[in-house]
């Protein structure tokens, strides 16, 4: 009897134990999709809130908010930073910037350049002849650039668009004027960030002419310019000023980095975010140093800070330096070419000023192209 009885036993054992199976595959298919996307739900939810409270709770989390609002400041959707640190504080953040950068234009520039005696023939030395314009290729961490050295700084102009109403892509004002190399300099209204680029900023002095004047009621401005001996002139000045000192190539831009060899920048939080920058200074031998970082492109360059440009400056030699206009106008153009790679997407933009270097500056054809024309006039979102 007990050996019939045992297969009974282990028969029911088996059913129970397909039963159990069963069960729990059934289980699983009732979790199916639904499931899964709920737990992906609360797993995304749950990282979203530690996130978010690392990024406004914690000090490296601030450090990272702040460097956030500060890099969309500098961009055409400055107003998206009210997002990340609110209207209040990015209008204090945005006060306390300029309050800052109109300080960095006050001490006094004592520099003094010792250009290079006139190149002796072949002859008559062994050293060989430096070249006009130098490039040298630079990287750091996020960002990829270039430092355009120019030798003899007395051979640097101001360029300034052909026709009136729009402004024009460096790439061919330094065709049209058969210069070597060129640089975008000054700043200019850009309403929507649509603007004509003919409208400048503040002023514009070229060959020692004043071009502009959109200062209004202002006699004084910062500027970034040559003087007729080719000393680097940056920082704060009056009309009056500029033209005792012989200002001779000039356009309004801020801040000043540097100043009697030292720069004005403490660490990389006061750097004014990450963005493509353009910036000028010069050494003590008299060589114009033009830095150009290229940004805003995730795979190639992020971009750098006032306060990496203002180390790359002092590496180099720079007494004095200041920052030119930037973001999707930093441009470099050499024999030609554009060196780096602008970060607009429309392309190289139509600026109102560019430095221009020449082999023979006497020769350059710049006309005013500004002459006779009122400031309060002049529509900068005007399409011709």
């Amino acid at each position: 009897m007990e050996q019939a009885s045992l297969p009974k036993r282990s028969t029911a054992r088996q059913q129970k134990k397909t039963q159990v199976v069963k069960n729990k595959k059934r289980k699983k298919r009732k979790k199916g999709f639904g499931w899964f996307f709920t737990r992906l739900i609360w797993t995304v939810l749950i990282v979203g809130m530690l996130g978010a409270g690392w990024f406004f709770l914690t000090p490296s989390g601030n450090e990272y908010r702040f460097l956030a609002a500060d890099t969309l400041i500098t961009t055409q959707h400055r107003y998206l930073a009210k997002y990340i640190i609110g209207q209040a504080e990015l209008d204090r953040r945005v006060a306390e910037y300029n309050k800052r950068f109109e300080s960095m234009g006050e001490e006094k520039d004592t520099h003094q350049i010792q250009l290079p005696a006139p190149q002796q023939t072949a002859s008559e030395t062994t050293q060989e002849k430096k070249p006009l314009v130098e490039v040298e290729e630079i990287s750091g961490k996020g960002y990829h650039g270039y430092v355009m050295t120019v030798n003899d700084p007395t051979k640097i102009r101001l360029g300034v668009p052909k026709a009136k109403g729009k402004g024009e892509k460096v790439s061919s004002m330094v065709q049209r004027t058969g210069a070597i190399a060129g640089v975008n300099a000054g700043g200019f209204a850009d309403p929507n960030w649509k603007g004509n680029g003919f409208k400048p900023i503040g002023i514009v002095i070229s060959q020692g002419k004043l071009y502009y004047n959109g200062l209004g009621k202002d006699s004084s401005t910062q500027v970034v310019g040559i003087d007729k001996t080719g000393k680097m002139v940056a920082g704060h000045y009056s009309l009056k000023e500029l033209s005792n000192m012989g200002i001779q190539e000039a356009v309004t831009f801020q801040p000043r980095i540097i100043v009697n060899g030292k720069g004005l920048i403490k660490n990389a939080s006061e750097g004014w975010g990450i963005a493509p920058r353009t910036a000028m200074g010069q050494r003590a031998d008299g060589a114009i140093l033009f830095v150009i970082i290229d940004g805003r492109q995730p795979t190639y360059s992020i971009g750098a800070n006032l306060y990496d440009v203002q180390q790359i400056m002092l590496k180099h030699g720079a007494v004095i330096a200041a920052n030119l206009d930037g973001g999707s106008s930093t441009v470099l153009v050499k024999d030609n070419e554009i060196v780096n790679k602008p970060s607009s997407e429309y392309g190289e933009r139509y600026l109102p000023t560019a430095f221009l270097v020449f082999e023979h500056p006497e020769e350059a054809n710049i006309p005013n192209i500004w002459a006779g024309l009122n400031p309060k006039d002049i529509d900068p979102g005007k399409k011709k």
